[in-house]
């Protein structure tokens, strides 16, 4: 298996269908690839909307009875995929699954790290908390790191399976994103940011919270030393 998406989902019976859809039509030129969605425990309409997609060869379903997490989530795919390639693509219709080929070139022409920078793009209907919170986030990742990233918590981010493989990770949460940076940037492995569109969803929708960013910096410096 060349490539590998993982798709964490959480009570999100409102988009998963669509998205699911968005990236089992896209074309990876020469390349074999798979699909693995989690699904972290939802109590919505989220399984059975799942259920409806078994027929789908280049899907894999993995449940977590109880919601852990999506640091565990993603973990749970990373552990059920194959790929030599792994892709983190959100469930949530706020990325555009489309972009997602432009981030695998890249990893194709020789990039261990890819993440696509919703603030080198266009991101539109983000609050002003959520995005002073996440570019507040990433400059204190280049500041600790001695590193330039743009958008640290962005939930497009594409690896070589041997750089996660070597990351030994560890969260539950939301802390898994400044996790994997945090290690990726202590073993010198260089992260490419590729422009992409976002547009986020209602506040009203959002899981993570104020004390998730308290957290992701408390993993950015704790990883540091």
């Amino acid at each position: 298996m060349d490539l590998s998406i993982v798709v964490p989902a959480f009570n999100e019976e409102t988009s998963i269908a669509d998205v699911l859809k968005e990236v089992l039509n896209l074309s990876f030129e020469g390349l074999e690839w798979e699909v693995v969605v989690v699904d972290d425990g939802s109590s919505d309409r989220t399984a059975e909307i799942l259920h409806g997609f078994l027929d789908v060869k280049r899907l894999k379903i993995v449940t977590h009875e109880k919601n852990r997490g999506k640091g565990a989530a993603l973990r749970s795919g990373i552990d059920g995929s194959s790929g030599g390639i792994v892709a983190f693509q959100d469930s949530d219709s706020e990325y555009d699954p489309g972009q997602l080929p432009a981030l695998v070139r890249e990893i194709q022409r020789g990039t261990d790290v890819v993440y696509g920078s919703r603030f080198l793009g266009q991101a539109q209907d983000m609050t002003f908390l959520f995005n002073f919170g996440n570019r507040f986030l990433s400059l204190c990742t280049s500041l600790i790191y001695r590193a330039q990233v743009s958008d640290m918590e962005t939930g497009f981010k594409v690896f070589r399976r041997r750089v996660l493989d070597g990351l030994e990770l560890k969260s539950l949460g939301f802390d898994i994103e400044p996790e994997i940076t945090a290690k990726i940037l202590k073993k010198g492995i260089k992260i490419k940011e590729v422009p992409i569109d976002y547009r986020a969803r209602a506040k009203t929708h959002k899981k993570i919270t104020l004390g998730d960013g308290v957290k992701a910096l408390y993993t950015l410096i704790k990883y540091r030393f």
